[in-house]
């Protein structure tokens, strides 16, 4: 059953082959048992999930299920979840046992999914490899050297491993891409505004997006139809009609117009990732797509730009945990300064207090407007670069990474080098677009992601671009040995 893709699993409990406590209860003994050793989860809730595959196997017996209903996923531990701890990888909120669900929680609990539990992370969603997390690292499924990808790394991995057919997870600077790409599943980046950010921990506020990470683009098309839609909590949610993504995945491609960023194909690029793109440029064109070369020109500026805006954003949304109102305490202050130095200390790892630090200083008295708002005029003329290829071509196609995954440690001493891992999606959040990764090959036993971008709210013809690849091909059937 850990093999099955959500599609899959959904008739097989419509045909009655399994109940969901059957199940739940496979998956639940994977997690502890083989999927332990990658660390995949921050929080299990073996209780929770059991009462909620009964109800779904209850309102499968009434005639009342959906096609969700009963199969099992997992949240990045970002999404707020009632009465289970909501860390964000950090030690500030180890204790925090949220009162509410977020708005994902909520849609997802209405279709009927059963939550096995919270997938580990980078702290507050800050890193590209899962290093920083108060939990520790989450190891790549393909290969334990490696790491998985951040920040959604134990997302992309239980899915990866089989432990869950899906899972929640947040895209900020890459952080649903990058980690996809490197544990060969696929995942999806909505636009921004397509999915209620209520109850998400905010990193950077203009830049944050939920999505799924899943085996396959049926499935992400499945879990988009169920997430997305309007909330009027969320006031940068857009109010517009949620198509149904999976009605649109069986048109063919014939005439789709492709565009080739040359600036995504230079130096930098590893040649085994740069063999996977072209043959997956060989394989649309069998599948009737045409391809045009266009320029991004800007988008060299995407990342300084990006390590200015989203620093600025974390430093302020972060103040609000000081240890007086929830999260970390420190032991005995001698008064409220000693109160709020010791528990910010104690309860942010390094890469957060880095980014508090840039962030800060970007908008202090006499830098903003060097720093900040010269970002911000950046970050214009990023999009305008992007809506303007959009006037020539559908969809724009390039790698999702500049190389496969990376080992431990390989760039933990040097930041930058480590910031250049999301080079190829830093620019999609600043533009705030839809895009997704799926598996397109391999460099030894290490996955490549192909990125597939498009304008905005158009997730339905992305995710049939991706699902046609993969009728025609097999790299998202292969499995990890260790946890076939």
């Amino acid at each position: 059953m850990h093999s099955l893709t959500i599609a899959e699993l959904s008739r097989g409990l419509a045909a009655g082959e399994f109940s969901s406590r059957e199940l739940t209860e496979h998956l639940l003994g994977r997690i502890e048992g083989k999927g332990a050793e990658l660390n995949a989860f921050i929080s299990v809730t073996p209780d929770q999930a059991l009462a909620a595959a009964d109800a779904a196997d209850a309102r499968r017996a009434a005639g009342q299920a959906g096609p969700l209903t009963g199969v099992p996923m997992a949240h990045k531990d970002i999404f707020c979840t009632r009465g289970v701890r909501t860390s964000c990888g950090s030690r500030m909120l180890d204790n925090f046992i949220s009162p509410y669900d977020a708005h994902v929680v909520e849609q997802i609990q209405a279709a009927g999914m059963v939550c096995l539990g919270k997938t580990n992370m980078d702290e507050f969603a800050m890193g590209s490899s899962n290093e920083t997390s108060y939990y520790g690292p989450v190891r790549n499924p393909w290969e334990p050297t490696a790491v998985p990808g951040g920040s959604s790394g134990g997302s992309a991995a239980a899915v990866a491993a089989g432990l869950v057919p899906a899972a929640t997870a947040t895209d900020t600077g890459g952080s649903i891409r990058q980690p996809a790409a490197h544990c060969g599943v696929s995942g999806l980046k909505p636009t921004y505004g397509r999915v209620s950010r209520y109850g998400m921990i905010a990193f950077a506020s203009s830049l944050d997006q939920a999505g799924p990470i899943a085996r396959t683009c049926e499935d992400m098309a499945l879990m988009l139809e169920v997430m997305a839609g309007f909330d009027p909590r969320d006031s940068t949610c857009v109010e517009r009609d949620v198509p149904r993504y999976t009605d649109a995945l069986s048109g063919d491609l014939t005439g789709l117009r492709i565009g080739l960023p040359r600036e995504y194909f230079g130096e930098g690029l590893d040649p085994a990732v740069a063999g996977a793109v072209d043959a997956a440029i060989d394989e649309y064109r069998r599948l009737g797509a045409t391809f045009k070369e266009v320029s991004l020109a800007n988008s060299h500026l995407a990342v300084p730009c990006y390590y200015v805006i989203a620093p600025a954003e974390c430093s302020a949304n972060l103040s609000r945990f000081d240890g007086v109102r929830f999260g970390h305490r420190c032991e005995d202050p001698v008064d409220l300064e000693d109160l709020y130095k010791r528990s910010r200390g104690e309860g942010f790892g390094a890469e957060v207090k880095r980014r508090i630090l840039v962030g800060t200083y970007a908008l202090s008295a006499g830098y903003y407007d060097a720093y900040y708002l010269k970002a911000q005029q950046i970050r214009r003329l990023i999009r305008d670069d992007f809506l303007r290829a959009f006037e020539e071509v559908d969809l724009l196609l390039g790698p999702a990474a500049p190389t496969p995954a990376f080992d431990f440690g390989e760039h933990t001493d040097d930041p930058v080098s480590m910031y250049l891992s999301d080079i190829y999606t830093i620019a999609v959040n600043l533009a705030g677009l839809p895009a997704l990764t799926i598996p397109a090959g391999f460099s030894g036993k290490r996955p490549i992601g192909l990125q597939l971008i498009g304008t905005h709210f158009d997730e339905a013809r992305l995710l049939q671009a991706g699902h046609r690849y993969q009728q025609v091909t097999d790299w998202h059937h292969r499995r990890p040995e260790a946890y076939a």
